[in-house]
């Protein structure tokens, strides 16, 4: 058995979660912030959480591609995205942002602004606050949001195999894998990668507990 999916999609779904992390925390706490528009950015930065996936595929290979500006760009810079594992990884950036972000949003909706206003009147400015107050406090929301971002990344299908393809050894994930072996009517491999996958998920929703400190007692 190539064990290459499993690699492929540990390295796409680590880079997509490290994106993610950093941009749905900034964007989580740019919507908290505003006082008007908050409905419409919201509605924006959520959009790849209801659009199907291979929508979201279509609309980076447009992107992407070489006769976009982007695209272009990248071209005369050396750098490839079609095809590649980087553009998987950013195809599950993509599509697990929204998770990231609004769980992340809902946590720091939950944090007492008047700890805020009283650590301002104590001389502590913004970038302290937040450092010292928003994160701690919003700490099981955005380890809940890590956790199901990087899930979510390693099982992101549609999306990836639209701006990535189906390479063996090159941007063949898991989910590809799954897919791939039906079409060949391997139906044992289908049955092996699909029970890494469910073996993966569930020590992601384990993770999410014992980070957020979920306890459960017997009745």
């Amino acid at each position: 058995m190539d064990w290459s999916p499993l690699w492929i999609s540990f390295k796409v779904a680590a880079v997509s979660t490290v994106v993610t992390f950093f941009a749905g925390i900034a964007a989580a706490k740019a919507v908290t912030s505003m006082k008007k528009g908050k409905f419409i950015a919201d509605g924006i930065l959520s959009l790849p959480l209801v659009l199907p996936p291979t929508v979201l595929g279509f609309f980076l290979l447009l992107m992407f591609g070489k006769n976009s500006a982007i695209g272009h760009a990248l071209g005369n810079a050396g750098i490839t995205v079609i095809f590649t594992w980087q553009g998987a990884a950013i195809a599950a950036a993509v599509a697990s942002f929204p998770i990231m972000y609004r769980t992340v949003r809902g946590a720091f909706e939950q944090v007492d602004t008047e700890l805020i206003d009283a650590a301002k009147q104590l001389g502590c400015d913004k970038v302290k606050a937040f450092f010292m107050i928003w994160l701690p406090l919003s700490w099981p929301g955005i380890a809940s949001g890590i956790t199901m971002s990087f899930a979510r990344a390693l099982g992101e299908f549609g999306a990836t195999i639209m701006i990535a393809g189906n390479l063996p050894g090159k941007t063949r994930t898991m989910s590809v894998a799954v897919y791939t072996a039906m079409q060949s009517g391997d139906r044992d491999l289908a049955f092996r990668w699909t029970a890494v996958i469910l073996t993966i998920s569930l020590i992601s929703l384990v993770a999410i507990n014992f980070l957020t400190g979920i306890t459960y007692k017997d009745k």
